[in-house]
């Protein structure tokens, strides 16, 4: 474990270089985490008042181990959507982007197979995970044309939900959000967001090109494979940079947090960052709620603004705490890193602020797994399961039954019953997987057509539509 780096004011360089007592706490639950889910590496940093406190826990790679520090690079995945959303917000203060505009304004021959959404379509509905297609699609490496192809194949991609209903986790739409930035500015995404988001805030260590990232201490992904930890191969940043392609240091995402909680400048004012991290909309059947870019979530009622990511044997997590002037980061080089993140996030609000969720409350997806089982308890009288049943679609994703076996609701991949997940109910249409193929403790929830009946299923942050 890497010595903790103590600093004054975000920037600075200053500070009395002593690590508080609840911060080596939280160290103390970052090793054992470590130890209990085999993770190689951590890098975590918080923020408060001003002052930053770093520490880098074990190696980047367990096939060539170097030690994690401040300035090694991570993925920082979907917490990249954060990063594009600033990049618009510069757009929009240059009167460039309007978020009410419809995406045609930007891109003219931009359809998919609804022409009513081709035509109405919002860059709020971009940016908030609301245009209402599938969201999971894949966008292969062309070079700097990645998302202009991208885009041009969205044209075959049928509606699962109005625009503007209901949330469902969205990378599609941010690689589309990535190609309006590139046609606004006039240049390739990686020039955009350097000229956009990374020199106006100082972040020098900041990448979307994995060859830029690699010519630094880079931290490898991993993942468990017949009992062993091993290093996923090959490797490559996204092509779809502005949903989850960008690489940076655990210190860099701090100074992103302090430009973000301390009002930006003049490139970026202080409104637009908070119009960021101002509820859009609620995610259906959750307590949780969308912002610009950035997912809310209200913790004995203070405001918090998170995202996560997960790629390639990583999981990271970034956080904003506005109100309470404290920021942090956990960055994990391994797939099984969220349970870590989960642990240190709820322990790290609680040790600097006494927050924590209430019993059943009723969290949504904000990029990176979670387990419902540490706050959430069944209802003592689960609801009539009749509602519920049917078959729910995700074109070109494919398709889930959700059936009823032996007095239990059960979603099904395929055709057999016991290669299904059972659920338990622990709120109006909010459930979690207790047995079967998901992981115990997987979100799930039904979402209400405004008749009244359930019209979707979203399982970990993606819907899928019920057939009539």
């Amino acid at each position: 474990m890497a010595g903790a780096t103590t600093m004054g004011p975000a920037g600075s360089g200053l500070g009395s270089g002593q690590v508080e007592p609840r911060f080596e706490e939280l160290a103390k639950l970052i090793s054992a985490k470590m130890a209990e889910h085999h993770i190689p590496g951590v890098a975590f940093a918080v923020m408060k008042n001003g002052e930053v406190t770093t520490r880098g826990f074990g190696v980047t790679n367990a096939d060539n181990p170097q030690p994690i520090t401040a300035d090694t690079i991570f993925p920082i995945a979907s917490i990249s959507k954060t990063v594009a959303t600033t990049a618009i917000m510069n757009l929009v203060n240059q009167g460039r982007i309007d978020l009410k505009a419809p995406v045609r304004r930007y891109l003219p021959e931009f359809r998919v197979t609804d022409e009513t959404v081709s035509k109405e379509v919002q860059m709020w509905h971009l940016l908030t995970h609301t245009p209402g297609w599938e969201g999971q699609l894949n966008t292969d490496d062309r070079g700097t044309e990645s998302l202009s192809v991208f885009t041009s194949e969205m044209k075959d991609k049928p509606q699962l939900a109005a625009p503007g209903t209901v949330w469902s986790y969205n990378n599609a739409g941010f690689g589309i959000a990535g190609r309006v930035i590139e046609v606004v500015s006039g240049k390739n995404i990686h020039e955009a967001l350097r000229e956009l988001v990374f020199n106006p805030i100082g972040m020098s260590r900041a990448f979307s090109r994995t060859g830029d990232a690699m010519s630094y201490r880079f931290a490898a992904g991993h993942r468990q494979q017949d009992g062993q930890t091993i290093v996923p191969r090959p490797f490559d940043l996204p092509a779809n940079v502005t949903a989850g392609g960008v690489a940076t240091t655990v210190s860099e995402l701090l100074k992103y947090a302090a430009f973000h909680l301390n009002g930006g400048n003049s490139v970026i004012p202080r409104a637009l960052l908070e119009q960021m991290r101002t509820a859009q909309l609620k995610k259906n059947s959750t307590d949780d709620e969308m912002g610009i870019g950035w997912q809310l979530r209200r913790i004995n009622g203070v405001m918090t603004a998170a995202h996560g990511g997960t790629l390639g044997g990583h999981c990271l997590h970034l956080q904003l705490v506005p109100e309470r002037n404290l920021a942090f980061s956990i960055l994990t080089n391994h797939g099984d890193g969220w349970r870590l993140i989960q642990a240190v996030e709820r322990a790290t609000l609680q040790a600097y602020e006494g927050l924590s969720l209430a019993p059943n409350q009723a969290i949504g997806h904000r990029g990176v797994s979670e387990d419902m089982t540490g706050h959430a308890k069944p209802l003592s009288r689960q609801p009539g399961l009749e509602a519920y049943l049917g078959t729910y679609r995700r074109p070109p994703v494919g398709s889930v039954e959700v059936q009823q076996h032996e007095g239990s609701l059960v979603v099904i991949n395929g055709n057999n019953v016991a290669n299904g997940t059972t659920l338990v109910f622990y709120g109006r249409d909010i459930a979690y997987a207790t047995a079967g193929n998901a992981y115990v403790g997987t979100p799930y929830e039904f979402v209400r057509r405004p008749d009244g009946n359930v019209g979707w299923i979203r399982i970990n942050g993606r819907i899928a539509q019920r057939s009539a």
